[in-house]
């Protein structure tokens, strides 16, 4: 099969390795990275196919679920999960061949509708307009478990999760396993300069020379404390990635537009151009806390990653979890059972004491010196009409980020 190039960047089947320079350390999870994207002629005979199967609606999630298990995000999975992997994962946080994996990549259907599905059919995926736009090999008919995939993986039974919401909301379904076949694009190209595959994106490092290079997850604004960070990190590694989640996230969170102006001005004003580099990740948030923490480290492996930023909250909503519980769960994976590296830093503030943002492990002064960073206070601020302080965010993400605010108010 074959990759997309969808951007305006050097893709996998474009970028030549300078000589001398070795390809990237990191394999994908499972050894090998996952490719169930068609093209051109064996494009048009699947869509051609999946026009007379039964169809499976996509919702938001699942569309970027199916994109990323097809261009090798979420390997080794190379479908939809059936029942033995999704009560492996739920209970051992690993696939039935014992593969670290952390959340259930699940597609449903009304109970009625799967009832009439058998092991051994095909169906069509089609999106939300009810166009074809792959192929899902039946493997599995089987029986949710949705309050104790609630209780294992969001730890939570309470529909204020927006996770544990997403699972309840699904009403009376059944699971549907079964290895894909796209055809067609499932996710929107919203940033398409930034929007890479893991194979474009893998081709990238290595053409850039960068063995040990550093992603960060965020969906939130860069401020203060996500810089230091950032520049902690670069100091260990040959290149940085931020890696912002623009997929589906909850209704009060910064909109990804917004967002990604803030990250290309500071990448742009504050970084090195030949060691930073902004590309997407088109993951529908779960806010899972420590077992998305995981995740999120295993796709970023796929994408060629060797390092992965694990700071506070990670992953987190509310107050379900507790401040470091997303690093903590990584002592669960032996030593060789991921190839990337997770980073994990402490509580970071903007010290008056020390005149710059620093840790607990940094900073001798007492708490009345140090001024909390966090997405939420920014949020709380710009809700008021007021700009973060220099101590927040760098003057030029606030205003962009005072620009849109006022806007949405308007």
């Amino acid at each position: 099969m074959n990759t997309i190039s969808n951007n305006g960047e050097p893709s996998a089947v474009n970028v030549t390795r300078p000589r001398g320079v070795p390809p990237i350390a990191v394999r994908p999870h499972g050894g090998a990275l996952v490719d169930r994207l068609v093209v051109d002629g064996e494009a048009r005979e699947v869509l051609a196919k999946a026009a007379r199967l039964a169809p499976i609606p996509l919702d938001a999630r699942t569309s970027a679920d199916a994109e990323l298990i097809a261009t090798g995000a979420f390997s080794p999975l190379r479908g939809f999960v059936g029942h033995d992997d999704y009560v492996s994962i739920i209970t051992d946080m690993r696939l039935a061949d014992g593969a670290v994996f952390s959340i259930p990549i699940t597609l449903t259907a009304p109970r009625e509708r799967a009832r009439a599905l058998r092991v051994g059919d095909e169906a069509a995926l089609v999106d939300a307009a009810g166009e074809p736009v792959g192929i899902i090999a039946i493997e599995d008919v089987f029986e949710l478990e949705p309050e104790r995939e609630a209780r294992e993986v969001y730890k939570t039974t309470d529909a204020s999760h927006p996770g544990v919401a997403y699972l309840q909301a699904r009403g009376d379904v059944l699971g549907i396993g079964g290895t894909i076949t796209l055809a067609r694009r499932t996710i929107e190209r919203r940033f398409p300069l930034h929007h890479r595959d893991p194979s474009e994106l893998r081709a990238l490092l290595t053409a850039r020379g960068w063995r040990r290079t550093v992603a960060f997850q965020t969906r939130n604004p860069i401020h203060r404390a996500h810089e230091y960070l950032l520049r902690s990190a670069l100091e260990i590694a040959d290149g940085l990635v931020v890696h912002p989640l623009v997929g589906e996230t909850k209704g009060d969170d910064v909109p990804a537009d917004v967002r990604m102006r803030c990250y290309e001005t500071l990448l742009s004003k504050y970084f090195p151009a030949d060691r930073a580099l902004l590309s997407v990740f088109p993951f529908a948030m779960r806010y899972a806390g420590p077992r998305e923490a995981v995740l999120h480290a295993v796709a970023r492996q796929n994408y060629g990653f060797s390092h992965f930023i694990v700071g506070r909250d990670h992953a987190g909503v509310g107050k379900f979890y507790g401040t470091y519980d997303a690093q903590k769960i990584f002592d669960e994976i032996a030593p060789g059972e991921l190839e990337i590296t997770p980073l994990f830093f402490e509580h970071s503030f903007w010290c008056n004491a020390c005149g710059q943002v620093a840790s607990l492990k940094t900073c001798p002064h007492p708490e009345s010196e140090r001024l909390i960073l966090s997405g939420t206070r920014v949020r709380e601020l710009l809700s008021k009409g007021e700009l973060p302080p220099v101590e927040f965010s760098r003057p030029e993400v606030a205003e962009i980020l005072g620009a849109a605010y006022r806007a949405a108010a308007s």
